[in-house]
């Protein structure tokens, strides 16, 4: 099967629907899927839950779905920089399930590897662990969280192949390997697309048997989440 597509809404067609799960990768704005979240967004799918370490910001990334109403639940680490995110959540119009960011890593990688469920010291003893199994191992006790499988996962590459093998660039090398495992479908946008043997096996951190579909977005944008600087000090004549 051909997995290299043509464009976004060729990538997309026919996987979307409403009331799904979706995994998007990223942190902050580095490495999210921004050209795959667009077309989510066209889509016009509703009802998702999402599962991302963050929501975007207001009108970038994860921030568009939120604007249109698209997303009914987000389970996340981090939702701190989006104000859209706090006032549909303090409303009661979206839904949150928040997780310690160790932790919502572990359920990636874990329903990625087929694990159904594991125990960590995380959140024992803290609103964390309401109504989940708490167990006790030796002299500590530690509570159950479940593996997460998305419907979908989109994730972000610097390279890619034909055959869907990916390569990640320093902090873009963040949620995306683990969500690339963790959806029944798996869809990859890349900077760079390049032949078919020209990636040192080596440096590949997705194998493509985990891509399902690919297409290539030259040059994105780089979005700064909060840009900081500090004035210059004047020097004296």
């Amino acid at each position: 099967m051909r997995k290299v597509k043509s464009s976004v809404a060729e990538a997309m067609a026919n996987v979307l629907a409403d009331g799904m799960t979706i995994m998007s990768g990223g942190f902050g704005l580095c490495g999210i899927p921004e050209a795959l979240i667009e077309g989510i967004e066209a889509s016009g799918a509703k009802d998702l839950t999402v599962i991302s370490n963050n929501a975007g910001v207001d009108g970038i990334g994860l921030g568009r779905l939120l604007a249109t109403r698209q997303i009914k639940k987000m389970i996340s680490s981090y939702v701190g920089e989006n104000k859209l995110f706090a006032e549909q959540y303090l409303s009661g119009e979206l839904e949150l399930e928040f997780n310690p960011q160790g932790t919502l890593a572990e359920r990636i990688r874990a329903g990625g590897a087929g694990i159904p469920a594991f125990f960590t010291k995380t959140g024992v003893g803290t609103l964390i662990a309401e109504g989940k199994e708490v167990r006790r191992f030796g002299e500590d006790d530690y509570v159950m969280e479940t593996g997460l499988v998305a419907d979908v996962s989109v994730v972000h590459a610097w390279k890619g192949d034909p055959e869907g093998n990916l390569v990640y660039r320093m902090t873009a090398r963040n949620f995306n390997p683990m969500m690339a495992t963790a959806g029944k479908v798996t869809i990859a946008e890349v900077e760079e697309l390049v032949e078919t043997g020209s990636l040192d096996p080596d440096h590949i951190h997705t194998p493509g048997i985990f891509i399902d579909r690919l297409v290539h977005v030259p040059n994105p944008a780089k979005h700064i989440e909060k840009r900081t600087v500090r004035q210059r000090d004047e020097e004296v004549a």
